[in-house]
């Protein structure tokens, strides 16, 4: 059976609908390309960024704190998953975090209208890792000084990935 990567990773089976049997692939890739966005030259937004003679879909910061405090506290890393998505200028959709047990960590999300903010700490280890990935008009790198703030950590190391770079020119 052909398998769309993209739906199959969600398990489904594409050559039939499991509520009905019907025949399936056609109408999954249809509605696949349907919910891509167009780009202007098909008459839609592009919401691709233009920086410095660069064309990417979004800037992706990849984030560790070190001696950093309050990585077992859900409440805490909740508003500053929140204060981070206010201060980039993003449109938070949803947050989920999960603690676990005995240790404390945390590993959590921020879905954004512009993409996301993932952390995964480690509490006995003073140490958390962010994925601060943005697009459109929002800036992930208004994240950084929110971050010190919420966990006052003793090092912070950050890399910057553009994420989907076109080579096109601006």
């Amino acid at each position: 059976m052909a398998k769309s990567a993209a739906v199959f990773q969600l398990g489904m089976d594409l050559d039939t609908r499991p509520d009905t049997g019907a025949p399936r692939k056609a109408q999954a890739e249809a509605e696949i390309t349907a919910a891509r966005p167009k780009t202007e030259s098909q008459g839609g937004k592009d919401y691709f960024k233009r920086r410095n003679g660069r064309v990417f879909a979004g800037t992706h910061l990849i984030i560790d704190l070190w001696g950093a405090e309050g990585l077992d506290d859900l409440g805490l890393i909740e508003r500053a998953l929140i204060d981070c998505v206010i201060a980039s200028g993003a449109t938070l959709l949803h947050t989920h975090l999960h603690h676990f047990t005995p240790n404390g960590g945390v590993s959590g999300v921020a879905v954004l209208a512009e993409s996301h903010i993932s952390i995964h700490t480690w509490p006995e280890r003073a140490y958390a890792a962010l994925d601060v990935f943005m697009c459109g008009g929002a800036d992930p790198h208004r994240a950084v000084p929110v971050l010190r703030r919420a966990f006052r950590p003793t090092d912070v190391h950050v890399d910057e990935l553009l994420r989907g770079e076109t080579g096109d020119q601006p």
